[in-house]
């Protein structure tokens, strides 16, 4: 018999990328040391382009120094994955999780996090689906839907999901998402004919949609963001 699964969940609103670099960098410290259970960070951004380790920058389709003018950030990550971006109505889901402690390798845990968002696409009769060989991520049809670029440091997980909810998809124009050539990008509102609720209630159904994939039995909703928040305040 298994023992009890906790997560521990963190709404944290719209946080700088670079911000939630830092609070992901402490957390996965007090995960490593058990001195925290499982954790969730949902949060969304302002517009930012990030790339992973292979720092694939050809798949930026304009140059640096026009990023500004479209109201964008850029930034480099040890994550895996291609480039992506991340922006205002995009449900972003960082997993502090040990992956030890629950039996999973990595690619067991990149395929519940593409059931999670598959999942969730449903409750809005959206059939998704995960990617093809060499495509990670959640599609509909030969849209893609939902990103994944996840770190794995000593069994600990951090970066995590992005789900399209409702963001600007011109954005998108500006990048090769995820290094995929000639697929589109699409996003929940543009999928259903079902009138979407507040971000709040999204994010609370995408949490619940993780937490059921990978068999929490409780989850703990933190009620003060601004506890997190504080802890590892900009330099």
């Amino acid at each position: 018999m298994r023992s009890p699964r906790t997560s521990e969940v963190w709404r944290l609103g719209t946080v700088n990328y670079l911000k939630s670099l830092k609070i992901q960098d402490k957390l996965v410290s007090e995960r490593k040391a058990h001195q925290i259970p499982d954790t969730l960070l949902s949060l969304e951004h302002p517009p930012t382009y990030t790339l992973g380790k292979r720092r694939t920058d050809h798949n930026l389709l304009i140059p640096q120094s026009q990023l500004t003018k479209i109201g964008a950030e850029l930034h480099y990550t040890q994550r895996g994955g291609d480039i992506t971006f991340h922006g205002p109505r995009q449900a972003i889901l960082y997993p502090i999780i040990s992956l030890r402690s629950i039996g999973f390798g990595a690619r067991n845990y990149v395929e519940t996090l593409e059931r999670s968002m598959i999942e969730f696409a449903s409750m809005y009769g959206v059939k998704a689906r995960a990617g093809n060989k060499c495509e990670t991520g959640v599609w509909v049809g030969d849209r893609k839907i939902g990103a994944i670029g996840v770190r794995i440091s000593s069994g600990i997980t951090c970066h995590g999901l992005a789900f399209n909810i409702d963001p600007d998809l011109n954005y998108f124009e500006h990048i090769v998402p995820c290094g995929i050539a000639d697929k589109e990008v699409t996003s929940l509102r543009r999928e259903t004919d079902a009138l979407l609720p507040s971000e709040e209630v999204i994010h609370k159904q995408l949490i619940t949609c993780l937490a059921n994939a990978f068999s929490y039995d409780d989850v703990v909703w933190k009620e003060d963001p601004s506890v997190i928040l504080d802890t590892k305040d900009d330099e």
